[in-house]
């Protein structure tokens, strides 16, 4: 416990140091941070889109959303590459499967979600620069529902450039919803001070809301992980032994920074996060469960493909979250990674012996790569890929609820064993 208190007194030290270099990057924050642990209110409360699609050419294309009821919307443009964001109140998307993936005219494709809860977003890819002509939305007529509707127009990069002045880009809030009623985000900060002085666990399923993840077989990443992640909850809180939290309970989107945040903030003694692979059929065929570490250089170039992949999953939310204050996280790893490197190391290799009992592990079960999400400084942390949903063997067991139940009780095993061992370390030492 020493070692730990000492250890913070320090990295408090470091943060007060850095303070000056992160200053001059708060601007660069945006408001879709800190938005977490919020919980929806049920879905038939929103607004339902019936149906999406596409018409026009490459010079001017028409989007055109079918609800069931007027909403308001914001929308604004991003490059690099060229996007057109849409914010709206949250929406019960019920549209066929594949919309969006196909485009035509300036959309090369779309997508759409939650991205928090209260509000959700449709990202358009476009195939080039292009201006929003024209936005509204129509009231029912002549038989046809509400419809928001886009009209994009092709322009030049200098046009498209002029357009992304600041205020052109209205920060990212919860929408009106049912009622005129706005969803009040719930932060970290907010939380009542714990006096509980269990160990405290982070699950992190990933993805979520507008980020789906991996698919195959109509299966979506997202789905899989939270299913996992909400078992190991329960299993967890039953044995009485520790206290959980959740990055996400539902399909909401939450940026990687947040849920590092989270676990930080909270002063987490252990961050598991919990994804399902894919591998690109040119690739070839894997399979089997893998642990990840964090490490500034990849254990391989599978892991350093995952790595890059899964990093770049907050720019899917439309606005690309991924800079840093470089310096201060070296300052912070310097000072405190070592040691929970060491735990987080311990905590993959009991995983590793754990989970071989009861799942298929890959060829290669442990390795290391710089995934985000994986960088808090002062709390160990590992990367669980369940599997590969591209493998029809490991996407079986991804969806049984026989496999996942066995395979919850040997990482609750796992965790049982580190918590023992770090817990008499740590007596010693004292």
């Amino acid at each position: 416990m020493a070692i730990r208190a000492n250890r913070r007194v320090l990295l408090g030290s470091a943060l007060l140091c850095a303070a000056a270099l992160v200053f001059a990057e708060a601007g660069r924050l945006t408001a879709a941070e800190g938005q977490q642990n919020a919980q929806p209110a049920p879905a038939s409360n929103f607004p339902v889109a019936s149906d999406a699609r596409l018409a026009g050419d490459g010079k001017q294309t028409r989007f055109i959303l079918d609800l069931d009821r007027k909403i308001e919307f914001r929308a604004f443009p991003l490059a690099d590459p060229y996007r057109v964001v849409v914010d709206i109140p949250q929406v019960n998307f019920q549209l066929a499967s594949g919309t969006g993936s196909n485009g035509r005219g300036l959309v090369k494709a779309f997508r759409y979600g939650l991205v928090m809860p209260g509000g959700s977003r449709i990202v358009f890819d476009l195939t080039g620069p292009a201006k929003i002509a024209s936005s509204y939305v129509l009231d029912a007529a002549n038989g046809q529902p509400p419809r928001l509707v886009l009209e994009f127009e092709e322009v030049d990069r200098t046009s498209f450039t002029q357009s992304l002045a600041p205020e052109a880009r209205p920060e990212l809030k919860p929408a009106l919803a049912e009622g005129n009623v706005v969803v009040p985000p719930v932060t970290t900060a907010a939380l009542p001070p714990v006096t509980d002085p269990r160990p405290l666990i982070v699950i992190d399923p990933g993805h979520g809301g507008i980020d789906n993840g991996t698919q195959s077989g109509g299966e979506l990443e997202k789905n899989l992980v939270l299913g996992f992640g909400l078992a190991l909850r329960d299993r967890i809180e039953k044995s009485g032994k520790y206290r959980v939290v959740m990055t996400r309970t539902d399909d909401t989107f939450i940026p990687l920074n947040d849920r590092v945040k989270l676990a930080r903030n909270q002063s987490a003694a252990l961050f598991v996060s919990i994804h399902a692979d894919a591998l690109p059929r040119r690739e070839g065929d894997a399979q089997g469960a893998t642990i990840y570490t964090l490490s500034d250089k990849a254990s391989d170039a599978e892991a350093e493909r995952l790595a890059d992949t899964e990093n770049k999953a907050d720019a899917i939310g439309g606005v690309n979250l991924t800079d840093e204050p470089t310096e201060v996280a070296d300052i912070l790893i310097d000072l405190a990674q070592r040691e929970t490197k060491t735990f987080s190391n311990r905590f993959a290799r009991l995983l590793v012996d754990e989970m071989k009992t009861t799942a298929r592990m890959h060829k290669h079960p442990l390795k290391s790569a710089g995934f985000r999400v994986l960088k808090a400084p002062d709390v160990p942390s590992v990367l669980v890929e369940l599997g590969y949903v591209s493998n029809k063997g490991d996407l079986e067991h991804l969806v049984s609820e026989n496999w996942r139940n066995k395979t919850v009780g040997s990482m609750v095993q796992a965790i049982d064993a580190f918590f023992a061992k770090r817990l008499a370390t740590a007596g010693s030492a004292k």
